[in-house]
């Protein structure tokens, strides 16, 4: 039986010698000088004011959030429908993520579930670009300047995914990326900070190191007096390893991509006329990076059983994202967010990765429609529920005003 991962790394010859080359310079391990041109790249290729890399995109959200001045008992609005990361790091800076709704198309934030939750602690907004697809950044750039508020981008997933003709990773003042291996199309371990200000920046690889400024390229070595301390610091730092294999993977985004895209486009030409799923949903106005393939299952369809079925022939998948809200942790806190629930219920995550063949793809596919039969539950009708959109209608009204 041939096995066929969720998700697989496209690792290869190049990304070897990379590494290599470390081990052969002796910096096996450390933030050294990998590091620094990978921060480099990153600042030219996203037009950054300045790039940090670090050891993960939680500790990129973190530093991002102390960076903006976020503080104790203050309300940072976070994307429900995701990756709990967010919330977990609005948490960590010692704030409180208050969870917002999305939209039933395309399970990206709502603005105005957003704008709803607006108050007098609110100091800023996190958005994610869920499983590779941007938000509506022109709508919630209307809500948080209207109200001073900060816009975070969260674009782990979205490596090449772009909004309005601007790529991800640039559609806020401050964003962060997450290249490991479930993400996007970049692979390797680590995570980044982008943003305009370079005062922020500075200040982000100055708690990311301990306090203690790097001594990469400088002369001498780097005095007690010349480090800041009055911040409490950890050690987020990136080894010379990983950067020097995302420093490749950065090059090969755009590769990578194609091969996801023409993945992406089988599964559609070979799902489309099932009436038991809905289709991924991309407005004109932005093209997805299909870290994910998720489609959405009729409600009358048992999706664990069809996720069962799927894994007893040897291919992956998965729920999709998560929703926050419903994880035991935020139980205190917890308010409807009654979207990102249906979608949680009824998603399933299709193998996805620049490795796939189209033959696979193609074995995906029919497995799908066979397990979608054998577990409908009889007198299934499709209804419009808040968490599908239906095969071949249009976006709903509410939804249209952002495309």
């Amino acid at each position: 039986m041939e096995l066929i991962p969720l998700v697989q790394a496209s690792l290869g010859e190049r990304e070897r010698a990379a590494v290599a080359e470390v081990f052969a310079a002796g910096r096996s391990a450390g933030q050294g000088l990998r590091a620094k041109e990978l921060e480099a790249e990153l600042t030219d290729r996203f037009g950054a004011g300045d790039a940090v890399v670090v050891s993960d995109c939680a500790a990129a959200l973190r530093l991002a959030l102390l960076g903006l001045g976020v503080e104790p008992g203050d309300e940072v609005i976070v994307a429900d429908y995701g990756s709990p990361a967010p919330a977990h790091a609005v948490r960590h800076a010692g704030a409180v993520p208050v969870l917002a709704d999305v939209r039933a198309d395309t399970g990206t934030v709502d603005p105005w579930a957003v704008a709803d939750l607006i108050g007098p602690r609110t100091v800023g907004v996190i958005a994610v670009d869920t499983v590779g697809l941007p938000a509506d950044y022109t709508e919630l750039g209307w809500v948080t300047d209207r109200h001073g508020l900060f816009l975070l981008e969260d674009a782990a997933g979205a490596a090449g995914a772009s909004y309005k003709g601007r790529e991800a990773g640039t559609l806020a003042p401050v964003a962060c990326l997450s290249p490991h291996g479930h993400q996007g199309t970049a692979r390797g371990e680590g995570g980044a900070l982008l943003t305009s200000d370079p005062g922020l920046g500075a200040a982000a690889r100055n708690r990311s190191s301990s306090g203690i400024p790097s001594v990469v390229g400088r002369a001498t070595a780097v005095g007690l007096a010349d480090s800041d301390h009055g911040d409490i610091a950890c050690d987020h730092g990136l080894s010379d390893i990983a950067a020097a294999i995302l420093r490749v993977q950065l090059a090969r985004t755009d590769e990578l991509l194609r091969r996801r895209r023409l993945v992406a486009a089988h599964y559609a030409g070979l799902l489309a006329d099932d009436g038991l799923l809905s289709l991924p949903h991309v407005p004109q106005n932005r093209c997805h990076a299909w870290q994910s393939y998720v489609v959405t299952l009729d409600p009358g369809v048992d999706r664990a059983a069809v996720a069962a079925d799927l894994r007893a022939r040897g291919i992956g998948c998965g729920h999709g994202a998560w929703a926050t809200h419903l994880l035991p942790v935020y139980e205190k806190t917890r308010h409807a967010c009654p979207v990102s629930a249906d979608l949680f219920q009824h998603n399933l995550a299709l193998p996805m990765h620049a490795e796939l063949t189209m033959s696979q793809v193609e074995q995906v596919a029919e497995a799908l429609r066979t397990a979608l039969r054998a577990h409908r539950r009889a007198h299934t009708v499709q209804t419009g529920r808040p968490g599908a959109v239906l095969l071949g209608s249009e976006a709903s009204p509410a939804s249209s005003d952002f495309e």
